[in-house]
């Protein structure tokens, strides 16, 4: 059962998230800009170190198109993508929330060096402006607060999976 809900929530999660990635590309010209250069060449993001309890995720490969967005391959994992990115992931919450703090996790980056660096410099300098979208979304009366709240929220989050992880260290 739940291996036929994770078949069919994973392609619909991996095209939510092709969406995301291209309206943070979309909104720094920059951006899009290097990745431009690399039109046709394919990446591939996989994680290692998933708990076993857990459905592993599907390796997600993508494929940068002229405009230097990126189009999502497909279900199949890539034979040799030009990069290949691997997220070590032991602790998933703890990642998510470092993740929403806008922490980069450590990655292991293997593949052309040119296009690994393009996309290093992508992971260390766009970010997304989500107090801007919701302010689109909401107008500003009703976006500051959300911001505020979404950010207090995340920071508590993060703040409670770092005491669990370093109590859960301590008791190793």
């Amino acid at each position: 059962m739940l291996q036929s809900l994770h078949a069919l929530l994973a392609p619909a999660l991996s095209e939510r998230l092709t969406l995301v990635i291209n309206h943070v590309l979309a909104g720094e010209a920059v951006a899009t800009a290097r990745l431009q250069p690399h039109a046709g060449r394919t990446l591939a993001l996989s994680i290692s170190g998933w708990p076993a309890l857990l459905p592993p995720p599907p390796t997600l490969a993508w494929r940068i198109t002229p405009a230097g967005m990126v189009e999502w391959c497909g279900v199949e994992p890539l034979a040799a993508p030009d990069l290949a990115v691997t997220l070590d992931a032991p602790n998933p919450a703890l990642l998510i929330g470092r993740l929403i703090g806008g922490e980069v996790p450590a990655l292991q980056i293997d593949g052309d060096a040119q296009l690994a660096g393009d996309v290093n410099w992508l992971l260390q300098n766009v970010r997304w402006d989500v107090a801007a979208d919701l302010e689109r979304l909401f107008g500003p009366t009703v976006a500051q607060p959300l911001h505020r709240i979404g950010s207090a929220l995340a920071k508590a989050l993060r703040a409670a999976l770092d005491l669990g992880a370093r109590l859960r260290s301590r008791g190793s």
